[in-house]
């Protein structure tokens, strides 16, 4: 083990083996709730095979967990990306009626876009040039339109003629008390600081729904991993280069690059691995995140991104990526509970609490915006309200994409507006003025 410490630099960042083994198994609890989602919401919802969803959500994980740890040497995990999942599903494939093999090839493309912005440099240009209020505003309002599918999915939240939409006048149905008792279960869990919460919550109602008989029991436990082939190498990149699909391309493209960088720098910072206030081999991080996305797309799954939820890991004393091949590791041998994955992910009920909460901790965000400041706070709102409203991230950040040039150059604050952002609200108005929504 002098070997693996060594190469890890056990002795410079102040950890052991067993340290990290205990981080990267408590990452994992803390985000195998994905398993679950990730299926349900791309194959349950969006017509891909559900086995193949499953093999390839626990193969992109693992793979992008393995490279940041092996590459970059960060106690960081990833996995498909909660909203970029929702967005694929519900406004590119169902939405918009795009194909999946479609919409999988934009999110390769995505892949190859940030891939090359970090391989020229140009990351940290666009990242200091997006504001900080858009930046929270887009994370609100992922959370806001994630939270929403959780409701509706659960059938808390029903069509209405008279209003769009209205709370379910039965609630008194089995699935949406199950729900309902979930999420209590769950929000319970994380009040008292419960690591791992959204998992456990999430057996925790299956249990209770197979006793109530609400969910079928599984057909077993433990077996071979299904065929991923129906998925791999499905993704449609000659279709994916239509014109009419750059707004999907940049939706996936500067969610991952905001969520990635905001989780680099979040986690380092919780375990004092900024240098200078600059983040050491962030290069190879993000070249892992890049990897792990176009990865993930010829493997059959939506875009791969870094998953906050590492902090768990560096609050039980990992700092190296050790930590991350440990999480890694339990992806791979989550490949053959595929059971109690098929029978579980399968009954909206499980699934919904983990999407409402997620939605929650997204929402936190909301802090960060300028509220006193008007020419930041409107564009910020429209940002966070049209996301659920459109049921479209895309369309959420094309409209604050929009107004906020628009409101600095109002009152005299054009130079402190980018041009890139110039050209991003022209072209976003071009695309409403000639294609309809995003």
């Amino acid at each position: 083990m002098g070997k693996v410490g060594h190469y890890f630099r056990f002795a410079e960042n102040q950890t052991t083996l067993r340290t990290e083994i205990l981080a990267g198994t408590t990452i994992f609890f803390t985000m195998a709730y994905i398993l679950l989602v990730n299926p349900y919401l791309l194959g349950k919802e969006a017509g891909m095979d559900f086995g193949a969803v499953f093999v390839a959500t626990a193969l992109a994980a693992a793979l992008g967990t393995l490279l940041m740890g092996l590459l970059a040497n960060y106690p960081i995990a990833l996995a498909p990306g909660m909203g970029l999942n929702a967005y694929f599903t519900y406004t590119v494939v169902l939405g918009m009626g795009v194909s999946w093999q479609v919409a999988l090839g934009a999110v390769f493309i995505s892949g190859i876009l940030f891939l090359f912005l970090t391989l020229v440099r140009l990351r940290e240009l666009i990242i200091n040039t997006i504001p900080a209020g858009l930046k929270s505003a887009v994370s609100a309002g992922i959370g806001l339109f994630i939270a929403f599918v959780g409701l509706k999915n659960a059938g808390i939240v029903v069509a209405s003629e008279a209003t769009l939409v209205q709370m379910n006048t039965s609630l008194t149905e089995p699935g949406v008390l199950l729900t309902v008792l979930g999420l209590v279960i769950t929000v319970l869990l994380m009040i008292r600081g419960v690591k791992g919460a959204i998992f456990i919550g999430m057996v925790t109602t299956a249990i209770i729904g197979m006793i109530t008989g609400v969910v079928p029991p599984p057909q077993g436990v433990v077996s071979l991993p299904p065929s991923v082939t129906p998925t791999l190498l499905q993704m449609d990149i000659m279709g994916a280069l239509d014109l009419g699909l750059f707004s999907i391309i940049f939706a996936f493209l500067f969610v991952d690059l905001f969520d990635t960088a905001g989780t680099l720098v979040g986690v380092s910072k919780q375990a004092n691995l900024l240098k200078e206030n600059k983040l050491p081999r962030a290069g190879r991080a993000l070249t892992a995140d890049s990897i792990a996305t176009m990865s993930g797309a010829a493997l059959g799954t939506s875009t791969v991104t870094s998953y906050i939820e590492s902090s768990a890991g560096v609050a039980s004393g990992g700092r190296t990526g050790m930590t991350a091949v440990v999480t890694a590791a339990w992806f791979l041998l989550a490949l053959f509970i595929f059971p109690l994955v098929e029978t579980f992910a399968s009954v909206a009920a499980i699934t919904s609490p983990a999407l409402i909460i997620v939605g929650v901790l997204m929402a936190s965000s909301l802090k960060d915006i300028e509220w006193n400041d008007l020419t930041e706070a409107i564009p910020a709102f429209l940002t966070v309200v049209m996301m659920p409203l459109t049921f479209s991230i895309a369309t959420g950040i094309a409209i604050g994409f929009i107004f906020y040039p628009l409101a600095k150059v109002f009152v005299g604050q054009y130079k402190r507006v980018h041009p890139i952002l110039y050209i991003l609200a022209i072209l976003f108005i071009i695309r409403f003025a000639f294609g309809g929504s995003l």
